[in-house]
C-alpha cells in the first residue's frame, strides 16, 4: 500500500500518481529518481530498491534521519506543535540544530507551518520563507515508521542530477520530475525555478537521460508542456499532455488549470 509523502513540496506530484495516463513500465532493476523533493511517486510505488537524490542537502538529510532514527524525529517535531506560533516559527527559521534529528524536526516544522511548502533561500543560503496559514503540524496521515521501512531500501544521496542518472543501467528505471524551466519563462513558476535549475540544465538533462535510454534504462519524465521541451525531448521521446490545478500561486486568481507534460522514452 503507498503513503502520503511527509513532506509537501512546490511542484509535487501527489495529485498524479493516481491518474490513468500515469504509468510506470515494468522494470527488473533500479527505481532511481534524482529530483526526490517530496517523494510522491517514490511512497506511492514502494520500489523493492532504490537510488533517490536531490542538490538540497537538508531535504536529503531528512530523508536519511527519518530512515535511520524516526522517532526521534517524531519526538522532536511533536515539540514544534507544541510550541507552534508565529513567534516560534521565526524563531526557528533562523536557529542552528546539531543534532540530526533536531535538524530533520526543524525542516520538517518549517515545511509545514510555512506558506504553501515552498523552499526558499535567500542569498546567504537562510530558509526565507514566510509563515503560511496552516496550524496543524502532526498530520493524521503520518507514519513515519512506514516511511522508515520504505526508505530503508533505498540509497540516498545529495548530488547533482547527473551523476545520479549516470549511474543507471540496462533494466533499472528513472522517473524525471525536474523543477520547471522553459526557454521562454512565462509565469510565475517557471520565473522561480529559473534561479535553481535554468535552460541549459534542462538541456544537460535531456542529454544525460539519452545516454541512460542507450544503456538500456526505462525513463518516465514530467516536464512544463511548452513547445520548448517537445522540441528538447521529441526525437527521442513519446510525449502526452495531462491537466492538473495550479497552486503556486498566492491569488486565487492564479490557480487556474493547467496543463504538464509526460515524456516516455522509447
Amino acid at each position: 500500500m503507498s503513503i502520503k509523502p511527509f513532506l509537501k513540496w512546490a511542484g509535487g506530484k501527489r495529485w498524479l500518481v493516481d491518474r490513468a495516463e500515469f504509468r510506470i513500465p515494468r522494470y527488473d532493476g533500479r527505481y532511481i529518481e534524482p529530483f526526490l523533493g517530496g517523494g510522491a511517486v517514490f511512497f506511492h510505488h514502494r520500489p523493492a530498491q532504490a537510488i533517490l537524490s536531490d542538490i538540497n542537502s537538508r531535504l536529503v538529510e531528512t530523508y536519511c534521519a527519518i530512515r535511520d532514527d524516526w522517532h526521534s524525529v517524531w519526538v522532536a517535531l511533536s515539540a514544534h506543535q507544541l510550541k507552534h506560533s508565529k513567534t516560534h516559527y521565526y524563531t526557528e527559521r533562523s536557529a542552528v540544530k546539531k543534532d540530526i534529528s533536531e535538524r530533520a524536526a526543524q525542516f520538517l516544522y518549517l515545511n509545514r507551518a510555512c506558506w504553501n511548502g515552498l523552499y526558499r533561500e535567500n542569498l546567504k543560503g537562510e530558509f526565507n520563507v514566510p509563515i503560511g496559514t496552516k496550524s496543524n503540524i502532526i498530520l493524521d496521515s503520518d507514519d513515519f515508521e512506514e516511511s522508515a521501512r520504505i526508505l530503508s531500501k533505498a540509497e540516498i544521496t545529495s548530488q547533482d542530477f547527473e551523476l545520479t542518472i549516470d549511474q543507471a543501467r540496462s533494466g533499472d528505471f528513472i522517473f524525471v520530475d525536474p523543477p520547471y524551466t522553459t526557454a521562454h519563462n512565462y509565469n510565475g513558476f517557471v520565473k522561480y525555478n529559473q534561479s535553481i535549475f535554468d535552460w541549459d540544465g534542462q538541456i544537460r538533462l535531456r542529454d544525460s537521460l539519452v545516454r541512460a535510454n542507450s544503456r538500456g534504462a526505462s525513463i518516465l519524465v514530467t516536464n512544463a508542456n511548452h513547445k520548448s521541451i517537445h522540441d528538447l525531448y521529441g526525437d527521442h521521446a513519446d510525449i502526452y499532455e495531462t491537466a492538473r490545478a495550479s497552486v503556486i500561486s498566492g491569488k486565487s486568481a492564479g490557480r487556474q488549470s493547467t496543463s504538464e507534460a509526460i515524456i516516455v522514452f522509447r
